[in-house]
């Protein structure tokens, strides 16, 4: 099924977090929280009035098994792409930050190749470009509807944004969402485009490290937090709640089951927060399924997500009902669709 792709703006550190930074003491915390709040809402609102005009990029001619990648450095500043400092035929940067960023495009493309034959976010060979040292002391990255942008931090509570891998491949997957199943980013539909980002961002990390679902840590933005931030990350798959707790932070406020689900009207209804619930669903399929989660588990979301059958305004249930679909018609009514049926059911969402 042909949608069109309605881009949005996705950040990967959410605004109630950083809602809670603008209240700090330390005008210094707050006042970079403030700029990073009001920076980002600029870009929502951008990104609204303008995705009417956006539209599937046509295919290419002849798609590559190679990543075609650019990187551009904003100067701090906040205008986008910046200068170019890197194309895909050119030696290592010295600039780490570079070296970052082409690495986890190059990750993220590779897994969505490699496994599930995915050529680039847009299935058709679409460039990935990004921006790095966006702004000053800002702190957050983001996909914008057409590239990367990834902020240095302020080095307090956040450190340089291409570090974790999984950060970079949250953020393009919010791109292969767009051009697929283009969940809208409100709501229980918003929670499950920023739970699916969650997952291949996961998976992304697993398949770079060779790891299995035993082995991985099934965190989001492991190496994100300064040193001295009593956190892991900026959260948690295995246990939705317990990424941070931490004086500045607050307390990591992700449910892990239905029972906890929060109704709030902020963050276009809590996207960031309720993600947890479906993010805690995957985990327990793959952890049941066991070996590498990409294989399994990873295909029945991918199947999920690009099959054609889920709507833009889904919410849990429904797409827990779609992610049986799939186990069944990829593996029948064996383990894999049990698993499936087990772990909605033990999240509070049913699947039947």
């Amino acid at each position: 099924m042909n949608r069109t792709a309605t881009p949005v703006f996705c950040t990967i550190v959410p605004p109630h977090l950083l809602d809670k930074l603008a209240r700090h003491d330390d005008e210094t915390i707050a006042a970079t929280a403030r700029r990073t709040l009001e920076h980002d809402a600029l870009h929502r609102t951008h990104r609204h009035l303008t995705a009417a005009r956006a539209a599937v990029a046509e295919p290419a001619a002849a798609l590559s098994d190679k990543p075609d990648r650019t990187i551009y450095d904003s100067g701090h500043q906040q205008t986008l792409p910046g200068k170019e400092v890197h194309a895909e035929t050119d030696k290592p940067s010295k600039d780490a930050t570079v070296n970052r960023a082409v690495a986890g495009l190059g990750a993220t493309f590779n897994l969505y190749l490699n496994v599930y034959g995915r050529h680039s976010v847009d299935g058709a060979g679409l460039p990935l470009n990004a921006s790095v040292h966006y702004g000053r002391s800002y702190d957050n990255a983001f996909w914008n509807g057409e590239q990367m942008v990834f902020g240095d931090g302020d080095g307090r509570l956040f450190l340089d944004f291409t570090i974790p891998v999984d950060v970079i491949g949250h953020e393009l997957t919010h791109g292969v969402t767009q051009y697929t199943a283009n969940l809208d980013y409100q709501g229980q539909s918003g929670a499950l485009n920023e739970s699916v980002s969650d997952v291949f961002g996961s998976l992304i990390k697993q398949y770079a490290l060779g790891q299995t679902a035993a082995e991985a840590d099934w965190l989001i933005g492991a190496g994100l937090l300064a040193p001295g931030v009593h956190g892991q990350a900026l959260r948690s798959m295995k246990a939705p709640g317990t990424a941070y707790d931490d004086p500045q932070l607050g307390k990591d406020p992700q449910p892990a089951t239905m029972d906890d689900y929060v109704d709030t009207p902020q963050d276009n209804g809590g996207v960031h927060l309720n993600s947890g619930i479906p993010n805690h669903a995957f985990y327990l399929v793959a952890t049941a399924l066991g070996g590498h989660a990409w294989e399994q588990a990873g295909q029945i979301w991918y199947d999920t997500l690009t099959g054609g059958q889920l709507a833009s305004d889904a919410d849990f249930a429904a797409f827990a009902r779609q992610t049986a679909a799939a186990a069944r018609a990829r593996y029948g009514e064996g383990g894999q669709t049990q698993a499936v049926l087990k772990a909605w059911s033990q999240v509070g969402v049913p699947a039947s």
